[in-house]
């Protein structure tokens, strides 16, 4: 009797375990089903994650926002096929009807938004902190900071920091922070400049990568013709082997710090600062803006064409010279364009000597005791 009884209850377990089976079968299906289903948001939409926000917060969000219809079923799912992920911070867009599978994909592989900063070639470190500064999408965390602690902050202490940063456009997620970019550029520019120092002509009067550094900035400065930069290098280069003062208007610009209007005038030139070249010999201290990978290239393989002479041609480009005497010519040649273009404007005493605009190196007329004038007389020096 009791034996017919176990038969009978396992003849009816048979048909039960068969269901259950069917029934789990069909659940995994119906989940799987709905994973991979077309979700509900009309239109795409964006989502921020921030450091250590969990997945089952990130899929609540999203349902929230009406991109995902079933979170704890798309978590059990997870579960039941061992995926498990932490979810990279920062801001995810998710396309209009994305599935579950779609989103977890998304968010698995941490792709979010990139943002972009652009930091300008020949911009100055000033100007990459305004930009860090002013950017809602980057971090910061160096606000009021001097430029000591900045370069403390990124494993620099004790460097100056203009110059070093390698000038470029930068992609990151958003809220990354001001200390990661900075860390970012300026490996780039060690890279880049390393790059171009090993592959250096030689015997320049170079010293150092830094020279080159130096170097690159002023020629950046100077031009913003790519093809001019080996030429202007050659001119700065050869007055260094003469020993001969660069004369280069950018780095009194740089010296003149807050006080520059946008105008040199001939006092400019020779009131002595660390960085005027014209009243100085040899390189400045330090670089005067961020250079491009063209400017240093120029600066460690420049072309030599005996040229130790250049200014404006009016035309965007410049005339380079070799003597003093076709220097002089092609100043008066520029000077005699801009007299044929614009009427003439008066001299009075503190008048504007010129502005960057007039590009010379080296020209001829005495600066000691002229009266100051504008672009159409640059003042020469050099004799």
């Amino acid at each position: 009797m009791r034996l017919a009884t176990l038969k009978r209850l396992a003849l009816l377990a048979i048909p039960l375990a068969v269901a259950a089976a069917a029934a789990g079968y069909g659940g995994a299906l119906w989940l799987g089903h709905d994973f991979r289903a077309p979700g509900p948001a009309p239109s795409a939409l964006r989502i921020q994650v921030e450091p250590g926000t969990t997945v089952r917060t990130v899929l609540g969000r999203l349902a929230s926002v009406g991109a995902l219809n079933h979170p704890r079923l798309t978590e059990v799912y997870l579960r039941l096929h061992g995926r498990r992920f932490s979810i990279k911070a920062g801001e995810y867009e998710v396309p209009a009807h994305a599935s579950a599978a779609d989103i977890v994909a998304l968010l698995a592989a941490g792709r979010v938004v990139l943002e972009q900063l652009t930091i300008v070639e020949g911009t100055t470190f000033d100007d990459f902190r305004r930009a860090l500064e002013s950017d809602p999408q980057v971090r910061s965390t160096l606000r009021g900071k001097s430029d000591a602690e900045v370069m403390a902050a990124i494993g620099h202490g004790g460097e100056d920091p203009e110059g070093r940063f390698f000038p470029d456009t930068y992609r990151f997620a958003s809220g990354t922070s001001d200390v990661e970019l900075l860390k970012l550029a300026y490996d780039k520019m060690q890279r880049v400049l390393a790059a171009a120092w090993a592959g250096r002509l030689a015997d320049l009067p170079l010293r150092t990568p830094y020279d080159a550094l130096i170097l690159a900035s002023i020629i950046e400065k100077e031009t913003g013709l790519a093809a001019e930069r080996p030429l202007v290098a050659g001119v700065f280069i050869g007055r260094l082997r003469k020993g001969m003062r660069l004369q280069a208007d950018p780095t009194v610009i740089y010296g003149m710090g807050a006080s520059y209007d946008g105008q040199i005038r001939a006092r400019d030139l020779v009131t002595d600062t660390p960085y005027n070249t014209y009243t100085r010999t040899g390189l400045p201290p330090t670089p005067i803006a961020l250079p491009s990978r063209g400017s240093i290239l120029a600066a460690v393989r420049p072309q030599e064409t005996g040229a130790l002479y250049f200014v404006a041609t009016g035309e965007g480009g410049h005339r380079f010279s070799a003597t003093l005497e076709e220097h002089d010519e092609a100043v008066q040649h520029y000077l005699a364009r801009l007299r044929a273009q614009e009427p003439p404007t008066g001299r009075h005493g503190g008048a504007p000597a010129r502005t960057g605009s007039a590009r010379t190196a080296g020209s001829s007329a005495p600066t000691t005791g002229s009266p100051a004038t504008t672009d159409r007389d640059p003042p020469a020096v050099g004799r």
